[in-house]
Formats: structure tokens, C-alpha cells, sequence
């Protein structure tokens, strides 16, 4: 514990791992595993039969499948060894060796005033159509190279690593093809960490917005939303790296606001042309608004959407956002990464 955000600590896990064992690669910040060899739980299949009369194997209790797609224990899941080992040398590139050194430059083969043209075609305009954020982050960072962390848990946000002109970035993204983006109880937690551990190691934290909003349902909300949530604002808010956020398409209610807004200390917003900041979706909104109005409209779905049509025109067009100072600029999404870069070059 000693250690803890002073030295990137790993754990790499390849055989059995049992009791009170487990605790200590679960205390690091990345753990490893190796399919079909690695296990790790508290209790072992033999004692949970004798005492529940549960029968399972130490795979499905504790393979490196269930921890790295069930349990978020599992940071990488690697198929040999030999894998394992490339994984973590990897991630060692993007590290400095303690809290006092500077992140690692490595030169880049990518043009820092790279125009990022398939921004246009990866993001669909109409904010309800998913596509896959780990795309977008390619096209921004270095080389298209990039390394996720918990990629099979949580994966409606997306934790990576990149390089920006070869210096290491830290990326918080929400995922729209996975449950639309949303962030739910593992999504907050997963983000916290890894917010957490780029802010210890001086490492420069960028986070690409297109929320809908958090989880609703009662499961939801007895699992602990409201704490887990207040995790991940905790952590940026603390968070005294550089923080660059960018609102991609919609950023709605309060988990736009975790998601490193200016509210809560984000250094530099910037936006898309597609941008809609707001309490809630159009739709939403004016269904809440102009209740007693519709509830006496001969046509109310019709009369919905007019409104809705209206609301947007009005709230939702793209300087909205920058009007209120909500962001700093508005930028073309193929100057993406050169605004990043830049940015991030004044800190």
C-alpha cells in the first residue's frame, strides 16, 4: 500500500491464486491473467460445495474469463503467456517508472496537424444511431495505436491509452454501440480507477462525450448508482492533470456533468458541430414541459414532435453549448486531433 501511486504496480497471474492471496494482485493497479491457467478467488470450489452445495469448477468461478468480463478484477486477459508478456510491455510504454518522472516520450510516424477525414463517416449526424467509439479514438491518437483497459468488462465506456505527438494521453470514452453509451454502476467505477491512476502518474486525461445519461431501473439504483457515480466525479474532480474534454453528439443530465465538464473542472471543453448539451433529449424534454398542453392536443404525438422540433431549433443547435459557456469552442471534427494536441501543448 505504501507503493500505491508512487510506482505503476502490475500483477500478473498464471496459475492458481486462492484465500487471502487473491487480495494482493487485487490491491495493484493492473492485474493480468492467462486463459486456462490463471484462477483467483476466495474460496475455492471444494469448500463452496461443502458449504452451499454450489458445484462449479475453478474456471467458472475464478478463470481469467470471469474476471475480465464478470468481476472488472481483470484489467487484460491474454491467451499464452507469451501474450501476456507482450501485453504488459505494452502498457509499460505508455508508463513512467514512478510518480516523479514524466510519462515516456516515444516519437511518433503520425503528423501532429493530421487531418482526421473519416471522423465525418465514423460518427452517424442522427444521435441515436451507435457506432463504435474505439474507431474515433484510432483515428485521433498516434498511429491509430492504442491500449484498453477492462476491454471485455463495462464495455459501455471505453478506458485507453494513446499518444498524442507521442506524449501518453489517458482516454475516458463512452461507447454508443454498447447499451447506447450509458453509464451504469461498473461504468462509473471502471473510469474512476483509471481517471485515478492517470492522475497520479502524471498523465494527461482526454474524454470523449456522447452520454445519454445514467442506467435507469430500480436494479440501478439498488446496486448504488448514486455512489458509484459519485466515484468517477470524485476522481475528476480531484484530478489535477491537464483535462480536455470533447462533447462528440448528445451530453444529457447529470452524466454529462461527470463526465469531466467545465462544472466540475475540465481545463478546456470543446464540441462538434453536433453537439447537444441539455437536461435531457428533445423529445424528453418537451413531453415534461408542455404536459398539460399535449394531455388537451387533438393530435399530442404530432403536436410532440412540432415541439420537439421546436426545443431543438431553439436549445440544441450547435453554439448553444459555447453561448453558455458551457464549452470553449466548436470545432470541425476532422481538426480533432490537432486541437488536441495543441490544447494539451499549452500545459
Amino acid at each position: 500500500m505504501r507503493c500505491s501511486g508512487a510506482i505503476p504496480q502490475l500483477s500478473l497471474v498464471m496459475g492458481a491464486c486462492a484465500g487471502g492471496a487473491a487480495y494482493s494482485p487485487a490491491l495493484t493497479d493492473f492485474t493480468f491473467m492467462v486463459d486456462g491457467a490463471a484462477s483467483m478467488f476466495i474460496t475455492g470450489p471444494e469448500v463452496i460445495a461443502d458449504v452451499t452445495g454450489e458445484l462449479t469448477s475453478k474456471a467458472e468461478l475464478g478463470g481469467a474469463s470471469v474476471h475480465a468480463a464478470r468481476t472488472g478484477v481483470a484489467a487484460f486477459r491474454a491467451a499464452t503467456e507469451q501474450e501476456c508478456f507482450e501485453d504488459v510491455r505494452h502498457l509499460l510504454s505508455f508508463l513512467p517508472s514512478h510518480a516523479g518522472e514524466a510519462p515516456p516520450y516515444h516519437p511518433p510516424h503520425d503528423r501532429p496537424d493530421r487531418r482526421c477525414e473519416r471522423l465525418l463517416d465514423l460518427v452517424p449526424a442522427d444521435p441515436r444511431r451507435p457506432y463504435d467509439v474505439l474507431d474515433v479514438i484510432a483515428e485521433i491518437v498516434d498511429d491509430g495505436e492504442l491500449l484498453e483497459v477492462h476491454r471485455e468488462w463495462a464495455r459501455n465506456i471505453v478506458c485507453a491509452f494513446g499518444r498524442l505527438d507521442g506524449y501518453p494521453v489517458g482516454i475516458v470514452a463512452n461507447q454508443p454501440s454498447v447499451l447506447a453509451g450509458v453509464l451504469d454502476v461498473d461504468a462509473s467505477t471502471k473510469a474512476a480507477r483509471f481517471v485515478r491512476f492517470c492522475d497520479a502518474f502524471g498523465i494527461p486525461l482526454v474524454t470523449l462525450v456522447d452520454v445519454p445519461g445514467f442506467l435507469p431501473g430500480v436494479a440501478q439504483e439498488h446496486a448504488g448508482i448514486i455512489r458509484h457515480g459519485a466515484k468517477l466525479l470524485y476522481a475528476y474532480c480531484a484530478a489535477t492533470v491537464p483535462r480536455v474534454q470533447v462533447v462528440l453528439r448528445k451530453a444529457y443530465g447529470g452524466a454529462y456533468i461527470v463526465m469531466d465538464s467545465r462544472a466540475i473542472g475540465a481545463d478546456v471543453s470543446l464540441a462538434w458541430p453536433g453537439n447537444e448539451i441539455a437536461v435531457m433529449g428533445a423529445h424528453a424534454a418537451t413531453g415534461i414541459a408542455f404536459r398539460r398542453e399535449l394531455s388537451q392536443a387533438a393530435d399530442p404525438e404530432g403536436r410532440r414532435e412540432q415541439l420537439a422540433l421546436e426545443y431543438h431549433a431553439e436549445l440544441g443547435h450547435p453554439f448553444a453549448a459555447a453561448e453558455d459557456g458551457l464549452v470553449d469552442d466548436v470545432i470541425d471534427p476532422r481538426h480533432t486531433r490537432t486541437a488536441l494536441i495543441r490544447t494539451l501543448s499549452a500545459f
